[in-house]
Formats: structure tokens, C-alpha cells, sequence
């Protein structure tokens, strides 16, 4: 963690500043000079003898400042989400500029594989979706110890055939939780 942040606790609560926070100091200094550079350009190449279009040239240099150093933002946030995530990252960036008009994006936000994480027992990557390790077989997530379908912690018995959880031998740590535990 930077040291800016150090201070703050780790929750639920946080999750879009922890989005934020993977936008790469590169993107953010992009987009403050490519803002500076829209300013730079309506501002000084753009010929301005008029002085009554001033608000409007002051409010479309905002415009399209703000909307280009999103774009840089964007970009930024796709290289390193891409990474996370186990995809391509300079692909995805070459999509997202070739593209035009954000089509690129939303392009690659339908079509990003889910997140990974780390397997507990052995820390290879697997997809968050994995309820057991494909490499050690660590159980991660809490199954029907019958049908072998995915259940929540919380339930007492499995919503696709019935079987009664607290009989499973769960690891501790992902047991069924009911009412007379």
C-alpha cells in the first residue's frame, strides 16, 4: 500500500476506492496533461477575437478536457485490471484506443474473464468461481457433500437435493453454520 494509505482499514465498504486505487500513476499523469493540453489548445491555438463565446469556450475546453483524461483514466485502469485478471493487457489497451467512442471499453467489460485468486493451501492462481483448488484439490468454498454443488455458508441444507449440510465433513473453516452450533 502507498503510505497515504496505509491508515485506512481494509472493507467492504472501500471496494470502488481499491478500483480506483489500480488506475497506474502513468494514467494519472497522462490525464492531467492531456487535460492541460485541451486547456492549451482552446485557450491559445484556437483563435479566440471574440469576447463573448468566452463562456462557451471555457465550458467545451472543460468538456472535452475532462472527457479526454477520462479516456487516458480508463485506459489506464484496463491495463492493469487485464492483469489481474490474467488476460492480455496490451491487447485489451489497442482495443479500447482503436475503437472509437468508448466501444473499445464496454467492449472489453462484457468480454473480461472473471478475477482470479490465490489458492490458500498451495497459492496457485484459480478463478474466484472455483470451489475446490485444480491443482491441490483445497476445498475453498463450502459444497454438498451429495450433489458436490456450490451452497452458502449459512445454509442448513442444499437448495438442489436436500442433503442435510451438518452431516458433510466440512473443513472447520467452511462448516454449515446452524442453530444449535
Amino acid at each position: 500500500m502507498n503510505g497515504w494509505m496505509s491508515g485506512r482499514q481494509d472493507n467492504g465498504a472501500n471496494f470502488g476506492d481499491d478500483e480506483l486505487r489500480m488506475i497506474p500513476r502513468w494514467a494519472m499523469i497522462g490525464a492531467v496533461l492531456v487535460f492541460a493540453t485541451m486547456q492549451w489548445v482552446f485557450h491559445y491555438v484556437m483563435p479566440h477575437h471574440k469576447h463573448e463565446v468566452l463562456a462557451l469556450r471555457l465550458m467545451m475546453s472543460y468538456t472535452w478536457g475532462a472527457l479526454w483524461a477520462s479516456y487516458v483514466l480508463l485506459i489506464g485502469y484496463v491495463s492493469r485490471d487485464t492483469q489481474r485478471r490474467g488476460m492480455s493487457p496490451a491487447l485489451w489497451m489497442l482495443v479500447c484506443m482503436i475503437l472509437p467512442g468508448g466501444i473499445g471499453a464496454v467492449v472489453y467489460f462484457l468480454l473480461r474473464q472473471p478475477e482470479l485468486s490465490r489458492c490458500p493451501h498451495c497459492a496457485s492462481s484459480i478463478a474466484s468461481s472455483y470451489n475446490f483448488c485444480p491443482q491441490c484439490q483445497f476445498q475453498t468454498a463450502p459444497v454438498c457433500g451429495i450433489c458436490h454443488r456450490g451452497v452458502r455458508i449459512t445454509d442448513v441444507f442444499c437448495t438442489q437435493c436436500g442433503h442435510d449440510l451438518a452431516s458433510d465433513g466440512a473443513p472447520s473453516r467452511l462448516r454449515v453454520y446452524s442453530d444449535g452450533d
